[in-house]
């Protein structure tokens, strides 16, 4: 279990990186998680669709070291804590809104942890974080893929985590982590074609290729965390955890020139997203001679107001259960688990509508598989 309040092993130098003085000597954790996210789509006109990207891939790799002689820790985290992409047919009804998406996110975080106590642990790193953006979208043809709209850049931007880890009493432990705001200043380009003429409105437009910038916000997040063992067998942890998506309003790509008359120079894409919680319960049971079992449940609220809602990210209020098993030995560990997602039915209505009027108003429902696979060398 990696929980704010529990914490013990390397990858707490994401979840709460004060985690890692509960760790002796080095420690070195790598896994995987595969995804398989179904994202369904129903117009208003009766249409059935599917999100046509649902396989994905997510590597992660912690390491942490504690001297014997000092109260101190050191850790290195390799993650991805934010990604999309999704794709869907011509054929929708949004197609002037949306077609394709992909968000790329990563993380390289350092961190110290200092004990200050036997029961009390504070760490705090720096985030060097990347990000690569691709959105994609037609723009005059609402079913035929006879036209299209690039954005696709990338850069990078530097933020921080912090983190607290208290045990008053054996069996219960209180834990906290916060991770900064990052704003990534957006490098690239804009590219657009349109390969059948509207005669007297609209002429053939061969591929066009301009620079592009854009500041896209990502939120901050607070996760408050409480670990009871009631016994040394049986391990509950409660989370909460804020994320400040409000901070997504609207996002403006400045291209350095306009295109009349399909485009401005400037392209405004309002978002204006909500913060939203996290609710996370877990339990494990431990089983002797090394063997564990855990169980747990998410419930993640929607951020995403009707008006401006985008089928890219498609969101939904979720919930997630999981099941796993681990083995930890002298120096080897391993843990598997399956998580299976829900998201009941979401309708959407009076969502702004494209130039050409195509909006993503119908009935949205989310279904997701994942695989988490970690193994753990200690030395």
């Amino acid at each position: 279990m990696a929980f704010a309040a529990t914490a013990d092993n390397p990858s707490a130098i994401y979840y709460n990186p004060a985690g890692i003085t509960q760790l002796e000597g080095h420690n070195l954790r790598g896994g995987f998680c595969g995804l398989n996210l179904q994202s369904d789509y129903e117009s208003p006109a009766g249409g059935s669709f599917d999100n046509d990207r649902d396989l994905h891939a997510i590597p992660q790799l912690f390491y942490a070291y504690t001297p014997k002689k000092l109260p101190l820790s050191f850790g290195l985290g390799l993650y991805s804590p934010f990604g999309l992409s999704s794709r869907w047919p011509d054929d929708t009804g949004f197609r002037t809104l949306a077609t394709e998406g992909k968000l790329t996110y990563y993380t390289v975080n350092p961190v110290v942890a200092w004990k200050i106590l036997p029961n009390l642990s504070v760490a705090a790193g720096v985030t060097a974080n990347y990000n690569e953006l691709d959105l994609q979208r037609g723009l005059v043809w609402p079913t035929q893929s006879y036209d299209g709209f690039k954005f696709k850049a990338d850069g990078w931007d530097v933020g921080y985590n912090l983190g607290v880890l208290w045990r008053p009493l054996e069996q219960l432990s209180f834990g906290a982590t916060f991770r900064s705001t990052t704003t990534m200043d957006l490098d690239g380009y804009t590219e657009f074609h349109n390969d059948v003429a509207i005669p007297g409105i609209l002429p053939v437009i061969p591929t066009q290729h301009t620079d592009a910038q854009a500041e896209f916000p990502f939120p901050l997040e607070v996760v408050l965390g409480v670990s009871y063992r009631p016994t040394p067998d049986w391990n509950f942890e409660f989370n909460a955890e804020r994320i400040g998506w409000d901070r997504l309003g609207t996002v403006v790509v400045h291209q350095a020139a306009a295109s009349p008359p399909l485009l401005p120079q400037d392209i405004p894409v309002t978002l204006d997203w909500e913060a939203s919680w996290y609710y996370e319960f877990g339990a494990t049971r431990y089983l002797g001679k090394g063997w564990s079992v855990s169980g747990g449940y998410i419930f993640n609220e929607n951020s995403m107001p009707d008006a401006h809602f985008t089928p890219l990210v498609a969101d939904l209020d979720r919930h997630f259960l999981s099941l796993g098993a681990g083995h930890k030995g002298e120096h080897f560990q391993w843990d598997l688990a399956y998580e299976f997602g829900y998201g009941p039915e979401r309708t959407v209505s009076g969502s702004a509508p494209s130039p050409t009027g195509q909006s993503a108003d119908g009935r949205y429902k989310f279904f997701s598989h994942a695989l988490f696979l970690s193994a753990q060398w200690a030395f």
